[in-house]
């Protein structure tokens, strides 16, 4: 180093600054290929790069409605699945009602059919009692008159005299009994 400097005395120059001439001779090719690449070079980068832009930014574009369709059509699909579901809990209350309508009926159905039915073995008792009273009576009524033959001694052929017999006894009859229950009531 100590050398450097000593010829930069002797010279009387900076050994790190070059001489005028290399100067104006490096700047000209150095304008040269400025000049080349700034009418050349620059302008071609810059068209692949606005190229490049110009795709990516419809990329995006296309990207973006492809997800605003995908949004559009997710909520289309949300709006008919909600629709369904309550198309659903609609259809499910509807069977509900139905249902309760249909045992309410059905149950109605039954009271009434149970009623009927009722009302025909009522009639079908009370008719049955009334022929087993009929069928008692004429049993009674021969009984009595037998009795009453054997207890007379005389015979009773005459048949209105031993309906009139049967009929008073019966009459008698009927009447103790409906004493008797006025009594235990």
């Amino acid at each position: 180093m100590t050398q450097i400097s000593m010829a930069a005395e002797e010279t009387g120059s900076n050994p790190f600054i070059p001489a005028d001439y290399d100067i104006i001779w490096s700047i000209i090719p150095f304008a040269i290929i400025l000049a080349v690449f700034w009418f050349f070079v620059v302008p071609t980068f810059r068209r692949i790069l606005d190229d490049r832009a110009a795709v990516i930014e419809g990329g995006i574009a296309k990207a973006e409605s492809a997800q605003a369709e995908a949004a559009e059509a997710l909520a289309a699909y949300n709006l008919q699945l909600a629709e369904g579901r309550a198309e659903a809990a609609r259809i499910r209350e509807t069977a509900r009602t139905e249902g309760a309508q249909i045992l309410a009926e059905l149950k109605e159905q039954a009271s009434v059919e149970s009623a009927r039915i009722l009302a025909n073995a009522q009639v079908l008792i009370e008719a049955e009692r009334q022929a087993a009273l009929v069928s008692l009576r004429a049993e009674v009524g021969s009984l009595a008159i037998d009795l009453a033959s054997g207890v007379i001694g005389a015979s009773m052929s005459d048949d209105a005299q031993a309906s009139a017999i049967v009929d008073r006894f019966l009459a008698e009859l009927e009447s103790s009994e409906n004493s008797n229950d006025q009594a235990k009531a």
